[in-house]
């Protein structure tokens, strides 16, 4: 299966290792040196984040019950940006706002032609960037990049991640298995199976019925995955100051930043503004067939989103 989500990952890793980040971790960070000057300036009234999931399968554990879900790098055939989020700080209002990028977005990728944002990583982060500056006209500061094998780690160390059913559940492609409605600690492999789940399913009424809304479902459970293991970092590490040490160690051995990022100053900054809560965006988009292929395109309203997370205009009516 090509199809692997790490989305949720990228605020995790924000909110957990960015927020207890030490300097001592902080070496131990790969730096995305093809990026330098690159980006835009951080003076200005706004920070732009962007939040990139690689669904590269170097380093898959053979061993682990999931792997025939995953597959290996032989099944993959190369990487791909395969979820791409925004994290938007508005130091002026002093909130924080995150918005997905849907992977099948059609766009320009500069010096590659058109196809969907998720091939852009291929090229390099550089050209990635890139692409997002240009085709979506949005300024980035920094970049932050995991893969999915960090995504476990982080919800291992944090003791999974709490999530409501109301119907029984299941994803057969990825392994996603919620046999009765309720509150459920999803585990690192359940957890992965939620954020990669494209093809969702509850029971109602004697029938599995399929969420058709695809890739655009996944993006509305991964910012609600997301806002729930966040409060529960923020719960841990207020409550319990010996638990930051695990917490930090997940998340920053396996990040990849641009040369600009310094942990300890973005924990500062960023730490405030994830205990108030994350808006969460929905960049609007919609179907359309290009060249054969079933991709999303811009949607009417799309410019007061982007116009936002470019500063501007003021925030989208929700």
């Amino acid at each position: 299966m090509n199809t692997i989500t790490v989305a949720v990952a990228f605020v995790v890793l924000t909110a957990v290792g960015l927020l207890v980040a030490t300097r001592q971790q902080e070496a131990n960070v790969e730096r995305v040196g093809e990026l330098n000057g690159m980006l835009a300036d951080t003076s200005g009234p706004f920070v732009n984040y962007l939040l990139v999931g690689s669904d590269t399968r170097e380093g898959i554990d053979p061993n682990s019950p999931d792997y025939s879900g995953i597959g290996n790098t032989d099944d993959a055939g190369g990487q791909r940006s395969d979820t791409l989020m925004i994290l938007h700080v508005d130091n002026e209002r002093g909130t924080a706002s995150i918005m997905s990028i849907p992977r099948d977005l059609w766009v320009d990728i500069p010096g590659h032609g058109k196809n969907r944002i998720n091939t852009a990583y291929q090229y390099g982060a550089d050209v990635l960037v890139t692409t997002v500056q240009q085709s979506l006209g949005v300024p980035l500061n920094h970049y932050v990049e995991v893969n999915f094998n960090s995504f476990k780690s982080i919800v291992s160390a944090l003791g999974g991640v709490d999530l409501c059913f109301e119907f029984p559940t299941r994803d057969v492609h990825v392994g996603l298995n919620v046999p009765e409605p309720g509150c459920y600690t999803l585990d690192p492999i359940q957890s992965l199976a939620y954020a990669r789940s494209r093809y969702y399913e509850t029971f109602q009424n004697g029938e599995w019925v399929v969420d058709g809304r695809a890739d655009l479902g996944r993006i509305a459970r991964q910012q609600a995955f997301m806002q729930a293991a966040i409060n529960k970092a923020i719960e841990q590490t207020t409550s319990n100051p010996l638990r930051t040490s695990e917490l930090v160690n997940a998340a920053v051995s396996s990040l990849r930043v641009d040369p600009g990022t310094n942990l300890v100053e973005t924990a500062e900054y960023l730490k405030p503004l994830a205990g108030n809560g994350v808006t969460r965006y929905s960049l609007p988009v919609m179907p359309e067939t290009i060249d054969g292929k079933d991709v999303l395109v811009l949607g009417a309203d799309s410019p007061n989103y982007l116009g936002y997370f470019a500063g501007v205009v003021g925030p989208p009516a929700q």
